[in-house]
């Protein structure tokens, strides 16, 4: 008798450890590392745009440069290495080049766009998107590129939300955490009004823009003229 309960424990105590294996497999870590930026290599997973591409006289530059400490993406700081930092900077001009065939209803943008690839960005099982970055008081742009199935259409519609970055004395005092929620429907840059579900595992790109109109912020910096923005880590975040 004793042997058999002995058989029956294991066997209860073999099914309740596979059971806790695959919740483990089901609920994602707290946080995944989207893109890391430590390294050239990583630069080129991004390309830039900007109204020069209509005529406009806006530039952007996409580089790294040496940061102090800062993080490997997994949430600890590093002390003891002088890493690499991306800088996405330029200049953001509303002129227009001088006989463009082109016209555009507004000028005054740069932005980096992640680069295509096969598969997705899963971001299924969190609901948020953090970035530590370090800006210049003016309001960025974070998007989302998704594709979406709409009846028996298959496109690409994008979700965007404002961040403004504010100019600040430390170095990356903090990341910006910016919920899923926030992201709105967007078609061209402009908001759609649309009942579409964000579907968080389908992702295809993400980018970060800015524009001389602002995004509405209280004292966003405004207008034409030199913007920065110093990029370590963007992840995925599911918040307790």
């Amino acid at each position: 008798m004793s042997r058999f309960r002995s058989l029956w424990q294991a066997s209860v105590n073999a099914t309740k450890k596979a059971l806790t294996w695959e919740l483990e497999e089901m609920v994602p870590p707290a946080e995944k590392c989207i893109f890391k930026f430590s390294s050239k290599e990583d630069l080129k997973r991004w390309h830039l745009y900007s109204d020069s591409e209509y005529g406009g006289l806006s530039s952007a530059s996409l580089e790294m440069k040496d940061g102090g400490n800062g993080s490997d993406c997994t949430g600890y700081t590093i002390f003891t290495v002088y890493l690499l930092l991306c800088v996405f900077s330029g200049n953001l001009s509303t002129d227009m080049s001088e006989g463009s065939k082109w016209s555009i209803n507004r000028s005054g943008f740069c932005g980096m766009r992640s680069k295509k690839f096969d598969g997705f960005i899963d971001l299924d099982g969190y609901d948020s998107i953090a970035m530590r970055l370090k800006g210049d008081g003016r309001c960025y742009i974070s998007t989302d590129k998704q594709k979406i199935t709409h009846g028996k259409l298959l496109f690409l519609l994008q979700r965007e939300t404002g961040i403004q970055l504010r100019q600040v004395s430390d170095f990356f005092d903090k990341a910006t955490c910016v919920p899923l929620t926030r992201y709105l429907p967007t078609w061209k840059g402009n908001v759609i009004d649309a009942d579409m579900e964000m579907n968080p595992g389908r992702v295809v790109g993400m980018s970060l823009s800015v524009n001389s109109q602002g995004g509405g912020f209280i004292g966003a910096k405004l207008g034409s003229g030199d913007f920065r923005v110093e990029i370590d880590w963007i992840k995925a975040l599911r918040m307790p």
